[in-house]
């Protein structure tokens, strides 16, 4: 048996059943359905609306499912790695509470925090846990509650954001698929285009900081997609050109969900075809952590064994990176 690789090996994607429509939106600030379609792409996102429910919940409910659909015991999960930045509080961990939502009796977890790159970032990790040999089955999750940080009185962020959940398990293979390599970067200089400015040691909770809306998401959105367009596009293309993948080599690109000029630049640039690339930005908007596998579980069907993919993102931080995958498993 040759080195052990980590494979995705199941997906499973959860999103609450209530739809924000571009509509509806725009009775709420002035927008409407024609701007948010022609900037971002945009059509309707789901919010968690239930009165008690947080991120853990949609987390919990991505993975219960996924170990029904691949018939895995709760119990013989080794390690649970929640990407999120939308924690249902700082401590306890959001995965310590979905461990015990989930029943994950024999499981350690912790919360990985890098924006909208959170899932790639977690599924390295993952992946290099499983490379050691010690751990069999490791479920890595992005889910983020974008609606409690997000200001439904600001035109410019509150069309962008969703709700959503999606986990993948983990396990070693010893073929030639999986995950074959990854390309990750951070750039702390750019944390003033795009942050949470309070909540934290900096800017802890006050009447002035909630008053100043503070603990909303701000972000400088021509910067952002200047720094997005290149940072993602380069470093995919980076990867194709590494491991010599031509353009109909591909087999899908699967972008982070973030504005769809941003996902077809990127498209542009490793000169592939739209029909490579899974979008599905118009139906959940930017979910943050959670888009890359919510795309995953919605193509699972369609993805074949030894397909290269690449997954790619772009988040607050900066954060930015790209995985290249080579799909384990034919659908069923």
């Amino acid at each position: 048996m040759g080195k052990i690789k980590a494979a995705i090996t199941g997906v499973q994607g959860w999103v609450p059943d209530y739809r924000l429509t571009n509509d509806e939106l725009s009775r709420m600030v002035d927008t409407s359905d024609e701007w948010i379609m022609q900037r971002v792409g945009i059509s309707e996102r789901r919010i968690l609306k239930e009165k008690g429910k947080a991120t853990s919940d949609m987390a919990a409910a991505a993975v219960k499912g996924l170990l029904k659909k691949t018939g895995t015991p709760a119990n013989d999960i080794d390690l649970l790695i929640v990407a999120t930045i939308s924690p249902d509080m700082f401590f306890p961990s959001t995965s310590n509470l979905v461990c015990h939502k989930a029943g994950l009796k024999n499981a350690w977890g912790y919360d990985l925090a890098a924006a909208c790159s959170g899932f790639l970032f977690a599924l390295e990790t993952g992946r290099n846990f499983v490379e050691t040999g010690r751990y069999h089955k490791v479920i890595v999750v992005g889910a983020d509650k974008m609606s409690s940080i997000t200001d439904y009185t600001d035109r410019t962020t509150c069309p962008l954001f969703g709700d959503a959940a999606a986990a993948v398990l983990l396990e070693p293979v010893g073929e030639d698929v999986g995950i074959m390599d990854s390309i990750l970067h951070v750039d702390g200089s750019g944390y003033k285009y795009l942050y949470q400015a309070a909540g934290g040691s900096l800017n802890p909770a006050t009447h002035e900081t909630v008053d100043a809306k503070m603990h909303y998401i701000y972000q400088e959105g021509q910067q952002v997609f200047k720094f997005a367009v290149s940072k993602m596009a380069d470093v995919s293309v980076e990867m194709m050109k590494k491991h010599g993948i031509q353009p109909d080599e591909l087999a899908w690109l699967v972008p982070h969900q973030a504005n769809m000029r941003i996902i077809e630049a990127t498209a542009r640039r490793m000169g592939i075809r739209r029909e490579q690339v899974m979008i599905n930005i118009q139906k959940y908007g930017n979910t943050t952590a959670a888009t890359i596998p919510l795309c995953l579980w919605e193509w699972e069907n369609q993805l074949k064994k030894g397909d290269n993919i690449i997954l790619a993102a772009f988040g607050g931080g900066f954060t930015w990176g790209s995985i290249y995958v080579k799909w384990a498993y034919d659908p069923e």
